[in-house]
């Protein structure tokens, strides 16, 4: 069937800047709800279609022009279709890196710095890599890294979310003693607090202090 038919069928509400879905074509699947798009799985499939509601629509001509220029990474999913409210593209099956530490799947170095290596590559076509976060990670059945979401990709500003992750990765996660299973709701009120800049947050997660002071051996990393 025609993404235009899929994308026509949903009606969203958007109130206090939450999307909520409020009706779809039977032929959906609701499998994720962001800032400014739903993500909804096509059935007999391995595809999805992003809708954006009607005031986000700019930013989904902004994100296929973004996924246009990433067409020859394998990284990131592969576009069938766009229009003014949608983007159909490839279904990633796989654990988020924020549903690694909710479920107790150990994140290990190599992931994170494979993640480096794809930023690295975007940068290289001319983006600037924003907007990181543990969401937009996937990590396939392969143990492959996948990355979505890029429609902030081409923004200006220095954006250090993914360093801090990075920096908090290594001053705690690697910690023997540090849980590697974390409850929902924890992860999200620290999501929370970072967004809102409070200080001990970034303390936390080492904002201001270089990702390499943490890049120790073993054995006398936690010193």
């Amino acid at each position: 069937m025609n993404s235009n038919i899929y994308a026509n069928s949903i009606e969203f509400a958007v109130s206090n800047g939450r999307i909520q879905v409020k009706q779809y074509h039977q032929d959906l699947k609701l499998v994720g709800t962001g800032r400014s798009a739903c993500v909804f799985r096509i059935k007999d499939t391995n595809k999805v279609i992003k809708v954006f509601p009607s005031q986000f629509t700019h930013i989904a001509q902004k994100e296929a022009d973004i996924y246009k220029l990433l067409i020859n990474s394998n990284y990131f999913p592969t576009i069938y279709e766009t229009g003014e409210n949608f983007l159909t593209m490839d279904y990633i099956e796989g654990n988020t890196l924020f549903m690694c530490l909710n479920k107790g799947i150990f994140i290990s170095e190599k992931q994170i710095n494979e993640v480096d290596n794809i930023l690295n590559e975007v940068r290289e076509v001319g983006l600037n890599p924003s907007d990181i976060h543990l969401r937009n990670i996937i990590v396939t059945p392969d143990n492959q890294i996948k990355m979505i979401d890029v429609a902030r990709y081409k923004q200006k500003k220095h954006d250090t979310q993914w360093n801090d992750l990075k920096n908090a990765y290594y001053r705690f996660y690697l910690h023997p003693l540090f849980p590697k299973r974390l409850p929902e709701c924890m992860l999200n009120f620290i999501a929370a607090l970072y967004k809102r800049k409070l200080l001990f947050i970034r303390f936390l997660t080492g904002s201001k202090t270089p990702t390499s002071r943490y890049k120790r051996s073993k054995e006398n990393r936690w010193g």
